[in-house]
């Protein structure tokens, strides 16, 4: 089952997205404004409003760590705000001054890309908030975009209806010129990469005017060469489909459409779980929890809606195998099988223990950090967010740290057994014979 527990109703025009942190969670919308709430009892903080921007806000991420959140307006302006204090911390003017629709940050924090109404897209270097590069496409909008976990490419959507995948250089890897017809609303990267032999391949989600939400397979090859293939097309809503996110663990896609309704699905077996009907117009924005089973969805009815799904344990259309897996987590399959992306926050603890680490392990818990947050761990981080004092302490930490990104590289391993894009160890790697 899935219960409505609470409806914010704080906009004063359409909500345009709304994104998840593991502590807070955040909305946009055409009143100019962004809100942030508490996602534990869903407070309005202190700070929020957050009212930087001069026209419509379209979409807002946050940092993997949620220090910082990003959000991007008509006003040509990406924002980056502090999620400590609300204040600006960057403004980021797009070239050419035209609206930007879109912007996504990538899960190693290194790199932010904005999307624009006449095509540009813009490549800023997040830490020094400075721009790297310029590209894009004529003659169409970009209004969808979502970094791959490996965070060395992402892929945009825009109206004319095509799929892009870049590269850091703003190079393309691939383009699928009719994924949806009438134009692309939105897509995700799954969380997860899966590695064997010589390829790499990841999943995506898109969903667009064509009332259609697709789930597609794209393969990296070690020879350097990308092949995208539609896995699943889902026809479970009657209208354009304006918005889609994974959850966290990749086992759940949802979905938000014209048609007003919520559609949840079991992403592995492209099977419908749930349809959630509360909101009274279009639903533009949906988004997963990192940290407890829930979802936010915003409408044009200026509502956010909080849903609870039940314990994934109890069953309710998975597999066998697929609900162990999402109740039990990763770490059953043995943290070195892993990459330290993959671990979850019961793998990052029992590394902290093994690592004379014991202290940690309250904070670490309390503030949900699995293997993406703590390879994404900064001095400031560890000072600000988790409020470690001792400097030696947060010293030895960010070696440990740097130990297992070292580690993981593998160095004097043949290259065919290391993965194409993140350079770590493919364990039990499968070589084709030639």
């Amino acid at each position: 089952m899935a219960s409505l527990i609470c409806t914010l109703r704080d906009h004063q025009d359409d909500v345009n997205w709304c994104s998840f942190s593991a502590r807070l969670l955040a909305t946009c919308s055409g009143d100019k404004t962004l809100r942030i709430y508490d996602a534990h009892d869903f407070s309005e903080l202190p700070f929020s409003p957050l009212t930087g921007h001069g026209y419509s806000v379209h979409c807002c991420c946050f940092s993997p760590c949620g220090q910082f959140l990003a959000s991007c307006s008509t006003d040509a302006s990406t924002l980056v705000w502090s999620m400590v204090t609300g204040d600006i911390e960057a403004v980021l003017e797009h070239p050419g001054r035209s609206p930007v629709r879109i912007c996504a940050l990538s899960p190693d924090s290194a790199h932010l890309v904005s999307g624009a109404s006449d095509g540009t897209l813009a490549l800023w270097n997040f830490h020094s908030k400075k721009l790297s590069r310029m590209g894009g496409v004529s003659d169409t909008t970009m209004v969808a975009c979502s970094f791959s976990p490996c965070s060395q490419m992402f892929m945009t959507g825009s109206t004319y209806g095509d799929l892009r995948l870049w590269d850091l250089d703003l190079k393309h890897l691939l383009a699928e010129k009719n994924a949806h017809d009438l134009g692309v609303s939105c897509c995700s990267f799954a969380p997860s990469i899966l590695s064997g032999g010589q390829v790499v391949q990841f999943r995506l989600a898109s969903c667009g005017q064509d009332c259609h939400l697709k789930i597609w397979a794209i393969s990296k090859f070690a020879s350097g060469g990308f092949k995208m293939i539609l896995l699943h097309t889902l026809a479970g809503q009657t209208a354009p489909v304006l918005c889609c996110a994974y959850s966290s663990d990749g086992q759940l896609l949802v979905s938000g459409s014209v048609d007003k309704s919520v559609k949840v699905y079991d992403a592995n077996n492209a099977v419908l779980l749930y349809t959630l009907n509360q909101h009274e117009r279009y639903v533009t924005a949906c988004s997963f929890s990192p940290t407890s089973p829930l979802i936010a969805t915003g409408s044009m009815d200026k509502t956010v809606n909080i849903w609870r799904l039940e314990d994934r344990c109890s069953g309710h259309g998975f597999k066998e195998e697929s609900a162990e897996t999402s109740c039990k987590g990763k770490a059953t399959a043995g943290r070195s099988k892993l990459l330290v992306a993959d671990w979850s926050e019961r793998d990052v603890t029992e590394w902290l223990v093994e690592e004379g680490l014991e202290g940690l392990v309250d904070k670490f818990k309390a503030n949900n950090i699995d293997g993406t947050e703590l390879l994404s761990l900064t001095k400031e981080t560890l000072a600000s967010e988790l409020g470690i004092e001792s400097v030696g302490l947060r010293s030895k930490l960010l070696r440990k740290v740097e130990e297992l990104k070292n580690d993981s590289v593998c160095s004097g391993i043949p290259d065919e057994f290391l993965c194409p894009i993140t350079r770590e160890l493919m364990r039990d790697p499968v070589i084709a014979a030639g």
